[in-house]
């Protein structure tokens, strides 16, 4: 692991202003560039710790705050330890802003956040790849669908709804991708439940995308953030590993 330099920086989108967090290795170089989208806690600590150790990896990682819309993160207070057992309004005030973001939306902020990627200094050219949690690793998806010609790896970890049977689905979109993908799905995760898993499987393998889906053995919706109960050591160590595994084949 190198030494890590991180900043705050603001995109410029077309629907406003999304204020983001880079972090990059302090050696004066170019390295692939990473596009981590959030889970729906946001931009924050544990976050930026994760983009932070990715980057002493090797890479340019860029965390945008995809809910810019609503204001600059934070989006509402947050506690240190997040847990909404314990404070219900957590998820009362996250759950419209998350319902917000719509496919279009996401396909446009992607524009900018691509396009910030190519322009900057920080970032040795071609294809990135993209790394989603929960919420973001359907941003993920859909993003490596409508940008295939931008996005050569995209992961996503402990992702919900990616392939329901609405008309908007995540997984529509495959047929379209050209990047290498990896799942790491949680097998205590009401949010993709063993159905959409089959069904996301299927409709990858029918459009002849490369991609690995496995489940983590008792793990919960949310095993890599640390700031959550739900965090599982085990299972957040093998995101990693995978993580870093699908990085080093792409670049």
């Amino acid at each position: 692991m190198t030494a890590v330099q991180g900043t705050d920086v603001d995109i410029r989108t077309e629907d406003g202003v999304a204020d983001a967090y880079v972090a990059h290795p302090a050696d004066g170089k170019l390295h692939p560039g990473v596009l981590l989208y959030q889970d729906a806690y946001g931009l924050r600590p544990q976050l930026r710790a994760m983009a932070d150790r990715l980057a002493g990896a090797g890479y340019t990682v860029l965390v945008p705050n995809v809910f810019y819309r609503h204001g600059r993160t934070p989006i509402g207070e947050l506690p240190a330890f997040i847990d909404p057992a314990a404070d219900p309004t957590i998820w009362e005030r996250i759950s419209p802003v998350m319902a917000s973001l719509t496919p279009e939306q996401t396909e446009r902020d992607a524009d900018a956040y691509l396009g910030w990627l190519a322009d900057s200094p920080l970032v040795a050219d071609g294809p990135v790849a993209l790394t989603g949690y929960c919420m973001g690793a359907r941003l993920a998806l859909r993003t490596a669908a409508t940008h295939p010609e931008r996005v050569a790896a995209a992961a996503g970890f402990h992702g919900g709804r990616l392939a329901t049977d609405a008309p908007d689905s995540p997984h529509l979109g495959a047929e379209h991708i050209g990047a290498e993908l990896y799942f790491g799905h949680a097998d205590q995760d009401p949010s993709m439940p063993e159905e959409q898993i089959r069904r996301l499987e299927d409709a990858l393998t029918k459009a002849g995308v490369r991609h690995t889906t496995e489940v983590y053995p008792g793990a919960g919706h949310g095993y890599s953030q640390a700031d959550t109960p739900a965090y599982d050591r085990e299972a957040d160590e093998r995101h990693w590993a995978a993580l870093l595994d699908l990085l080093s084949r792409t670049f």
